[in-house]
């Protein structure tokens, strides 16, 4: 039986301890292409790996693997930031990435963490507030990366970087630094990844994506109550009456003094009537 690409992307992501990301990243795709060409990727991905093996020698450190690795992404392949189209979805979508060798931090970093991964190298996302980061821990500590030019971070660059989030959040002088450091779950990036989707998709109006993305949302987050929230409100933008009020009625009867419950109870009556009317 052939899966359905949500069943797919169900089956990947259900058991937190054995979430694979590079596939579950690359599945996100699915909905912009779908005739997204898994194996071909992976192969691709394995050949560049391999390749990056071969020069490697069997005693090669961490550190002398790690720094190959960064030539290889960055020098050779020209890996980079597509800081000229920054907002294009094609930034999420890993297929795309690997083919245009162009990202957002986050997407480079998938694709650079899992050639790292096939070295030997035990490379973590870090959820850093407003630029996605990498991580290695060595010996002598950890080493945090920029995927978009593979530069290692100094504490003073780190702490500079979080001030402005901090003193948004009225955090005051203190820098909380190692809290932002925690290797991020794949859970947790999968979840920027349509959260940058959704983002873009709902500033372009285009609900049809918006709706995609969020029927991943609530696979992925089924505990999120919210995410449930806002897939009805795409439905509603979509003209899908019935399944726009299941969502928002579901979010209400759990979240009945949320701070836009009145907003929401303010959709249902034209809502009900819509899904009345005959097709």
């Amino acid at each position: 039986m052939t899966l359905t690409p949500l069943e797919y992307f169900s089956s990947l992501v259900r058991q937190d301890d054995s979430i694979p990301l590079f596939e579950s990243a690359l599945a996100l795709g699915q909905d912009a292409y779908p005739d997204l060409d898994f194996s071909a990727c992976q192969i691709e991905m394995d050949t560049l790996a391999l390749k990056l093996k071969q020069r490697l020698s069997a005693d090669a450190s961490h550190i002398q693997k790690l720094r190959m690795l960064n030539h290889f992404f960055f020098q050779e392949l020209a890996f980079a930031g597509n800081i000229n189209n920054y907002y294009d979805p094609d930034n999420s979508y890993i297929h795309r990435v690997i083919t245009s060798r162009r990202g957002i931090p986050i997407s480079l970093a998938v694709v650079y963490m899992e050639l790292g991964q096939q070295i030997g190298l035990n490379m973590k996302g870090v959820s850093f507030p407003g630029h996605f980061l990498m991580k290695l821990s060595v010996q002598s500590g950890d080493i945090v990366l920029d995927p978009m030019n593979g530069s290692s971070l100094s504490r003073e660059e780190l702490e500079e970087r979080l001030e402005p989030y901090l003193e948004q959040q009225e955090y005051g002088d203190e820098l909380p630094l190692a809290a932002y450091l925690r290797a991020a779950h794949p859970r947790e990036i999968l979840t920027r990844m349509l959260r940058n989707l959704k983002a873009i998709f709902t500033d372009a109006q285009r609900w049809q994506r918006v709706l995609d993305v969020q029927e991943r949302l609530v696979i992925l987050l089924p505990d999120e109550i919210t995410e449930r929230r806002d897939r009805g409100l795409a439905y509603a933008n979509m003209a899908e009456p019935q399944a726009a009020l299941d969502d928002l009625e579901a979010y209400l009867a759990l979240r009945p003094d949320a701070e836009d419950a009145d907003i929401m109870r303010e959709k249902l009556p034209e809502l009900r009537h819509a899904s009345r009317r005959p097709n």
